[in-house]
């Protein structure tokens, strides 16, 4: 499967029944799938099956669509509402003996709210039906746009992410093969730090100086670390051969590589170590980065 962006615009336009509709969608980044509409008044019967074609085609991301719609070829019906004009002409009638006015005019009249309604032609119902379905169509090839523009930009992202992961792999593999992870190196700090610890104090009782070192040697040791940093480095590798949507999971594993980085630049007694582990850091914050971008 190929990997998606989160990140999408798309637009698309049909006319049926006497209806011109168009759909703008554009999605963001977001920890699920959280879609948002706006629908012209009188268009909420297609907003289950809008809703329900959005996440069978997109697993995660906010995703704004806006339908607009326009009926063509018939014009609208002008009608009096008869109710509110009684109304308007009894409060008339009995304030004119009550206020010293003219007598107000048929334009006067007719722009109070809700004198005249403007409404829609009528339509018949299999009519309004073969609109909606014209529309939720259009929705889903509009959908299907946005899901190809947003693989399209998941292509480029998958480069960028095996170039850092590439990356991780050579400093790993730099930080393997430095002088200071040599046994006799090992030993030396090992011994230097013991000979510290005997200078500075000369009541260590055998077993104290065993722990203590003991935790020098692990501090000393970083080749857990960079085993965890080179499964890493395969696991990530797999993902994005697989594909598909595996944001999370990437967003997981980058979370594991600073932890392994940030371990490793505490342990580290050595310049050419601690180099490796800053640049490392740096590396990894662009991959973390550059996967909260993916599905």
């Amino acid at each position: 499967m190929a990997l998606s962006s989160m990140t999408g615009f798309a637009r698309g336009h049909g006319a049926s029944g006497g209806y011109a509709w168009a759909w703008e969608i554009r999605s963001v980044n977001a920890k699920g799938l959280d879609l948002r509409l706006r629908l012209p008044p009188g268009w909420d019967a297609v907003e289950p099956v809008v809703r329900a074609k959005a996440a069978a085609a997109l697993s995660r991301g906010t995703v704004y669509g806006t339908l607009t719609v326009e009926r063509q070829g018939k014009s609208p019906v002008v009608r009096v509402n008869e109710d509110v004009l009684a109304a308007v002409l009894g409060t008339i009638r009995a304030l004119a003996g009550r206020v010293d006015a003219e007598r107000p005019r048929l334009d006067g009249i007719l722009a109070v709210k809700g004198v005249i309604e403007v409404i829609d032609a009528e339509e018949a119902e299999d009519e309004r039906r073969a609109v909606e379905a014209a529309v939720t169509a259009g929705f889903a090839d509009v959908v299907a746009s946005l899901v190809e523009m947003r693989r399209r930009e998941g292509d480029a992202l998958g480069r960028i992410l095996s170039a850092r992961l590439d990356e991780i792999a050579a400093l790993n593999a730099r930080a393997e093969a430095s002088a200071a992870r040599r046994p006799d190196a090992v030993k030396r700090r090992i011994a230097e730090q013991v000979a510290a610890l005997l200078e500075a104090s000369d009541r260590f009782d055998p077993d104290r100086l065993h722990q203590e070192a003991v935790l020098i040697a692990a501090k000393a040791d970083v080749r857990e670390e960079l085993d965890r940093l080179a499964a890493h480095v395969e696991q990530a590798q797999a993902m994005l051969a697989k594909g598909g949507a595996v944001g999370r999971r990437l967003d997981f594993l980058s979370q594991e590589f600073n932890r392994e980085s940030n371990t490793l630049c505490s342990k580290a007694n050595d310049l050419e170590l601690t180099n490796i582990g800053l640049e490392l850091k740096s590396v990894v914050e662009q991959f973390r980065e550059q996967v909260q971008n993916l599905e």
